[in-house]
């Protein structure tokens, strides 16, 4: 986690300081909106989030807003505010959110957890599986991984095989574990997107990594075929999912 801290006094640095060190987040910390957005630029795609205090010198969160949002990629940036009657005017300009002043530090960690959600990825790379996350397209790509996150389910892509599927949170730390921890050649697992959901088996072969939905004639298939080496099954899978 790196987080982008925008905030010109000084007692409010000292204590996200020690908040960061305490939470284990790497951070930058600047304090002005001119010197948030050279480091946003500079850093593109590698801060999780931005802490943008409303109220700065030389230039405002408010006004650095805008200029990230117009010339950089996406990433969440919620704004430090003392003044909460100008919320709705925050999310206009494309704040994704705000945290009122004085706040609880626990609520803080908590909505920096909230708001630093990722889509799941997993690939394949030199007959390994390597899992892991990627940012949010945009600020609506963002809001549905926030709201999968709040029914524990994640949003998982099979880089390679234009597949996504919506699972339950832990399925990715589970197909790591069966694939490389154990050195299974299946992993079993319930995808719960609206679509077509039900259970899925991924079958780790060479160079194929294909997804196949509950059918029981797929399983009479699978016996039919059940001498044959993974790949020779995975291509007539293949096949008779076309």
């Amino acid at each position: 986690m790196k987080i982008l801290i925008a905030e010109n006094e000084k007692a409010h640095q000292e204590l996200y300081e020690i908040l960061m060190e305490d939470w284990g987040f790497d951070y930058d910390m600047t304090s002005n909106g001119r010197q948030a957005f050279d480091l946003a630029k500079a850093n593109e795609g590698e801060y999780d989030l931005c802490l943008m205090e409303i109220d700065m010198p030389v230039m405002g969160g408010w006004n650095a807003t805008k200029l990230i949002r117009q010339k950089l990629k996406y990433l969440p940036i919620a704004a430090l505010t003392a003044n909460p009657w100008f919320c709705d005017k925050y999310l206009e300009i494309g704040m994704d959110d705000y945290i009122e002043k004085p706040y609880d530090m626990d609520q803080l960690y908590k909505r920096i957890i909230e708001l630093t959600v990722k889509s799941e990825i997993m690939y394949f790379k030199d007959d390994s599986v390597k899992i892991g996350k990627e940012m949010p397209m945009d600020q609506q790509h963002a809001q549905e991984l926030r709201e999968l996150a709040k029914k524990s389910l994640c949003k998982m892509t099979l880089k390679g095989q234009n597949i996504t599927l919506i699972v339950h949170k832990n399925v990715p730390n589970k197909i790591a574990h069966d694939f490389i921890e154990k050195e299974l050649e299946i992993s079993t697992f319930l995808d719960r997107s609206k679509d077509l959901p039900g259970e899925c088996h991924l079958y780790k072969a060479t160079g194929l990594t294909p997804i196949v939905h509950s059918d029981e004639d797929l399983y009479r298939e699978k016996e039919r075929v059940e001498d044959e080496n993974m790949k020779q099954y995975c291509e007539l899978v293949l096949k008779k999912k076309e």
